[in-house]
């Protein structure tokens, strides 16, 4: 009976009967990825708070340990400090004997710059006469200052002057120096034509005998 049923089912009913049931299980499959991949996120997001708390951890270790470095340097600071205060303790005896002397140095000092601020003020009299003397010189110079101006202007003149002198003196040399170079061509033209007519005059009258 089972077989001839099954073998007279429709086998477009037997299609859709398995489409369904494929349908199913890929919303079941897919549920599932979807409540994993909620549970990745899950993870991955205590993974991040895990490292988080890590990294905390080791920061507070590292606070931690900065601050136990910190109140050793202060208990060492502080068995410093006592130590020294004792020292200072010892030291006051003779740091007291030692303001009296410094007292008495500041006496005498104080007389010594006493002293000094009159010699300053000496000083800053004669100072202040220097300078009269100054201002008054730089007056008469200012009065003045005309005539050194022009004595300069006319020992400047007397140079330019002087050395046009020279200028026209080498010029004048100069021209002579060419004039009797010319003059001495000249002469030594008029020879040279002296001597080449004598030989000619001497010639004629033998031709005039022959």
């Amino acid at each position: 009976m089972d077989q001839d049923d099954s073998a007279g089912a429709d086998p477009q009913q037997t299609i859709r009967d398995l489409e369904q049931q494929a349908a199913k299980d890929k919303e079941a499959l897919d549920k599932l990825l979807v409540a994993y991949q909620a549970q990745e996120a899950d993870i991955a997001e205590m993974k991040a708070q895990v490292e988080t708390l890590n990294r905390e951890l080791i920061d507070k270790e590292t606070e931690k340990e900065g601050i136990n470095n910190l109140l050793n340097n202060l208990r060492r600071q502080k068995d410093e400090m006592e130590v020294e205060l004792a020292k200072a303790n010892t030291k006051i005896p003779f740091l007291e004997s030692k303001l009296d002397k410094t007292e008495e140095m500041l006496e005498r000092e104080k007389a010594r710059l006493g002293q000094v601020l009159t010699v300053a003020e000496e000083i800053d009299e004669s100072n202040q006469a220097a300078q009269s003397e100054l201002a008054a010189r730089d007056d008469w110079y200012v009065q003045h200052m005309q005539l050194f101006e022009d004595l300069s202007d006319a020992i400047q003149t007397r140079h330019d002057m002087i050395d046009r002198a020279i200028s026209t003196a080498k010029e004048i040399q100069s021209k002579q120096e060419s004039f009797q170079e010319q003059k001495q061509a000249v002469i030594e033209e008029i020879k040279e034509m002296s001597t080449e007519e004598g030989p000619t005059e001497e010639d004629d009258p033998e031709t005039e005998n022959e």
